[in-house]
């Protein structure tokens, strides 16, 4: 009972988060024609939702700490409803990016509210897996923004789709509100000076910043890549109509969301055999990164294999906000996912706008084909993500 009351309405939000974040990767090619963008606007207009998503993120560590979950996420629901109907509305590149940005702010609680609630009625050898199921709600979401929007698309325009994504969000929130319990008998919560003095211990925290870069680096560059640039390089690198590139995402998002299933299966029966979750973190992140640089080299054919093998290794990254989390009290868990997620975020916004930027200059001052401003652009991102793993494994060997 305590499943299907708790668990399922913070899913049904995830799920959405997951949609939205993902959704301009299909729909981007469509604005872009009738907006007349470049690769650097459609960039900036399409990470206002990372943008709007990691403003929230140290205020909201607070307020899930001191209000909880169920009310934090259902009132927060209600701006990404709003911000939704923005988006359907607007007509210039100020209106979608208002309106994205309202929906990343909305959809800000999704996932950290879940961990939060979690937290505090689940026990702790349960969380990673937990992390699993959450996050098997957002590949679906993820897939239902690959062909299933392609194809309806096809029958509906743009418009028309995202005002119900705003009735949507509206019965979620409503849901949400009505469905999840509160957790009754807990502590008195602590003061905003004492809350904020949390926040500067997390970011103290030697054990944070080991995490933190992975999280900046490499979830964020995975978010930036798969929710536009992903199809975009199907199309211009590869040569494929958008029907083939939304095929490709479907697949790799089926295999996200069988990664999920699979860690919210094993990652506790595995911990108790000795494999820890920071090694699949570790080992799935650096497979992650060598089927990106496969990706760009293009050194194999198999494009469709490759972006499957992406995203079911980038898929472990969210392992690392338990491990980042695990360092610090149950007090501090809210703060502890938000700070983490704020770098994740960070990075997705930085990454999707300067990947643009980048593809632009290639082409503008260096006078490189799309396709070669597109490989330069991955590269330089698969650089600095190596960077951040390298420096993941040198901080783990230094004593706490």
């Amino acid at each position: 009972m305590l499943w299907i009351k708790l668990f399922l309405p913070f899913a049904g939000a995830y799920f959405l988060s997951y949609l939205y974040r993902t959704a301009n990767a299909v729909i981007g090619p469509v604005l872009a024609d009738e907006l007349s963008l470049g690769a650097g606007s459609l960039g900036l207009l399409t990470s206002a939702y990372f943008l709007g998503f990691a403003v929230a993120q140290l205020p909201l560590g607070m307020l899930l700490d001191r209000f909880g979950a169920r009310r934090v996420e259902s009132a927060l629901l209600l701006i990404a409803a709003a911000g939704a109907a923005v988006f359907a509305l607007g007509h210039s590149i100020g209106d979608l990016a208002i309106g994205r940005g309202l929906i990343g702010l909305g959809v800000s609680a999704c996932l950290m509210a879940a961990f939060k609630a979690f937290s505090l009625w689940f026990a702790a050898e349960r969380q990673a897996s937990l992390t699993g199921w959450i996050m098997t709600a957002g590949g679906l979401g993820a897939l239902a923004a690959t062909a299933p929007l392609e194809a309806l698309l096809q029958v509906a325009g743009w418009r028309e789709i995202f005002f119900g994504l705003a009735g949507l969000t509206l019965a979620v929130a409503v849901w949400l509100f009505s469905s999840v319990p509160e957790k009754s008998g807990g502590a008195r919560p602590d003061g905003l000076a004492t809350q904020w003095a949390g926040v500067k211990e997390v970011f103290s925290s030697a054990h944070f910043w080991r995490f933190a870069p992975l999280g900046l680096t490499i979830t964020g560059g995975f978010m930036a890549v798969q929710s536009l640039w992903s199809i975009s390089w199907l199309m211009q690198v590869n040569g494929y109509t958008r029907t083939v590139a939304a095929d490709h995402m479907a697949g790799m998002s089926v295999a996200m969301l069988i990664s999920y299933v699979l860690i919210g299966l094993l990652a506790t029966g595995l911990a108790r055999r000795g494999i820890k979750p920071v090694t699949l973190l570790g080992g799935a992140l650096g497979l992650s990164l060598l089927t990106l640089g496969l990706i760009a080299t293009q050194a194999l054919g198999q494009t469709y294999l490759l972006w499957v093998a992406y995203g079911t290794f980038s898929s472990f990254g969210t392992l690392a906000y338990s491990q980042a989390a695990a360092g610090f009290p149950v007090a501090l868990s809210g703060r502890a996912n938000t700070a983490f997620n704020l770098m994740v975020f960070l990075g997705a916004f930085g990454v999707q706008w300067s990947l643009g930027l980048l593809i632009e200059l290639m082409q503008v001052q260096f006078g490189q084909s799309v396709a070669m401003a597109y490989r330069s652009a991955i590269l330089a991102l698969l650089g600095v993500q190596a960077a951040a793993y390298v420096w993941f494994y040198v901080a783990g060997r230094r004593p706490r």
